[in-house]
């Protein structure tokens, strides 16, 4: 811990010496941008971008019932996974309401060998919420603080992650999304990403991290922040807990009916009672402003078919206007024409199918 009671990550000398103005993120002293945000974003959308995600957890979950709590643990079913060592699967972490504890990535290795990548912010509630689950099963739970994570993404971050480090080209090239390759010297390169580009997230320990953040540095990848971040997942579709998720909403709330399976009958997961006789469910979609102006997280929304709430809301870089997320009642669908309230005024804008964009090309004009 620093004086200052927030926690850094190895990468924290290294984000000083490249300008990056820090803030407090979860706990972390992170970097929100190192100069322009836009230029960041557009980085990752043109070429490569890396980002330090190191706050983030990565939980290793062994033993001889692994497998069977993590089929209890999360709404996602781990059994999709099996069988082929490094598949990934992404699923929510519900409590006994079915609201959302953590969305999270879990990693299949053996029936005995799993790893979990958990929130920054959520990481402490979620390793005492997985140690209460796991009671009384031969599960061990390990939280690697040990481990860094650096996320390279872009159309072009694959091939420059192989020029710094041409010995990882052999296993990862096969790589398809959302599988890993575990490498020496407990290294992890996965697939997978948060911004809608291809690209990899690389676990590795954290005494290596600097020597690799530099040389891809030294490569022309742009160091992006937060704020990048935050904008590149937006346009991506993708949630952010805290702000389109959290204990009191269920997935049918937050689209995210894909990441719940109800197919085997038999699998008792923690939340799946309530999701079956009492769930809450509301239309979660695009959102477009038609004029000038940003939308931000908790404006009103106003329709026909009733008032609606922005979860997430920002200028988009990529389509030059401002898109968001928005919870709107059931039966709300893309194209109908809603209303923002912005300081006071309704402005106009238009329901829209998610992604806003994927791999470089607008998806909503």
């Amino acid at each position: 811990m620093s004086s200052t009671s927030l926690n850094r990550t190895a990468l924290y000398q290294a984000h000083l010496d490249l300008g990056a103005k820090m803030v407090d993120f979860g706990g972390w002293e992170m970097p929100i941008s190192y100069g322009s945000q836009i230029e960041e974003h557009h980085a990752v959308r043109a070429k490569a971008g890396m980002f330090d995600v190191s706050h983030m957890l990565n939980v290793d979950v062994q033993g001889a019932d692994a497998y069977s709590f993590l089929r209890k643990l999360i709404a996602n079913d781990v059994a999709k996974i099996t069988g082929t060592p490094g598949k990934a699967l992404y699923s929510c972490m519900l409590n006994e309401q079915a609201g959302i504890v953590d969305d999270l990535i879990v990693y299949f290795f053996t029936e005995t060998e799993w790893r979990v990548v958990v929130n920054a912010g959520t990481a402490e509630k979620d390793i005492a919420w997985m140690n209460k689950q796991a009671a009384g099963l031969n599960v061990t739970i390990t939280p690697r603080r040990d481990l860094s994570m650096v996320a390279v993404q872009g159309p072009k971050a694959r091939e420059i992650v192989w020029s710094v480090r041409p010995q990882w080209k052999e296993k990862t090239e096969p790589l398809t999304p959302f599988v890993a390759a575990l490498l020496e010297n407990n290294t992890l390169v996965a697939r997978t990403g948060y911004t809608g580009e291809d690209g990899f997230e690389i676990v590795l320990p954290s005494e290596d991290v600097v020597a690799f953040w530099k040389d891809l540095s030294a490569a022309g990848v742009q160091a992006c922040g937060l704020g990048a971040r935050d904008t590149l997942r937006l346009e991506a579709g993708m949630n952010l807990y805290g702000q389109d998720m959290d204990e009191t909403i269920q997935p049918y709330q937050a689209g995210l009916a894909w990441t719940v399976s109800l197919k085997d009958e038999s699998r008792d997961f923690v939340g799946r009672s309530v999701l079956e006789t009492a769930p809450v469910r509301n239309a979660f979609l695009g959102i477009k402003l038609l004029e000038r102006g940003v939308m931000r997280a908790h404006m009103k929304v106003r329709s026909a078919a009733g008032e609606g709430e922005i979860s997430s809301g920002t200028m988009s870089p990529t389509l030059g206007f401002s898109v968001g997320f928005v919870r709107m009642p059931e039966g709300a669908q893309a194209g109908e024409n809603v209303e923002v309230e912005i300081r006071g005024k309704w402005v106009p804008a238009v329901l829209t199918k998610l992604p806003f964009v994927r791999n470089g090309k607008a998806l909503v004009e």
